[in-house]
């Protein structure tokens, strides 16, 4: 896997520090107590596993499994739920978690759809923001860095299933798109 990126974006030791200052930042937003963390999987789930045991307060952990990319790297568009059950988060503070911020579709989505549910404060977090217009107008309240307009692999996120093992944020050699 290691052979087929061109270049390493963000390494790890990078992505460790920013972690550490976004709890710090999340600990000055969120009162006292404790808060629901939703989870976006499946890219969401590496980044949210290394940050949430930084995390020194009473977590109520739950994941979505929702898609909009669907195999390519682009969004499709649209953003299917794929989940029956929603997190019960009224009254809650919420945590929202995603890999990547790119069009806005998503965390506006979902972020929308747990304020219909009657959270009581939902902030997002994301480890990659675009630095792109976007189809939605969203901002994550905490980004772990902005990046251009390349598809990433690596750190939770990932191409055809693969390479989100990997310990960095990574760009693919040109060649094993296709």
């Amino acid at each position: 896997m290691r052979n087929d990126i061109e270049r390493v974006l963000i390494d790890e030791a990078s992505i460790r520090n920013r972690l550490d200052e976004m709890v710090s930042e999340m600990d000055r937003d969120f009162p006292e107590g404790p808060i629901v963390v939703v989870i976006l999987l499946k890219g969401a789930l590496v980044f949210a596993s290394d940050l949430l045991r930084r995390m020194e307060r009473p977590l109520e952990i739950e994941c979505l499994n929702v898609a909009s990319y669907h195999g390519g790297t682009e969004s499709s568009g649209t953003v299917d739920f794929l989940d029956r059950h929603f997190p019960e988060v009224r009254g809650r503070h919420v945590l929202l978690l995603d890999d990547i911020l790119d069009t806005g579709r998503t965390l506006h989505a979902v972020a929308n759809r747990l304020r219909e549910e009657g959270a009581a404060k939902v902030l997002t977090a994301v480890l990659l923001a675009k630095n792109k217009s976007r189809a939605e107008a969203i901002s994550a309240d905490y980004t772990g860095f902005e990046i251009d307009d390349e598809f990433v692999v690596g750190y939770g996120l990932d191409y055809r299933g693969r390479y989100r093992n990997l310990p960095y944020v990574g760009i693919l050699k040109a060649g094993v798109i296709g």
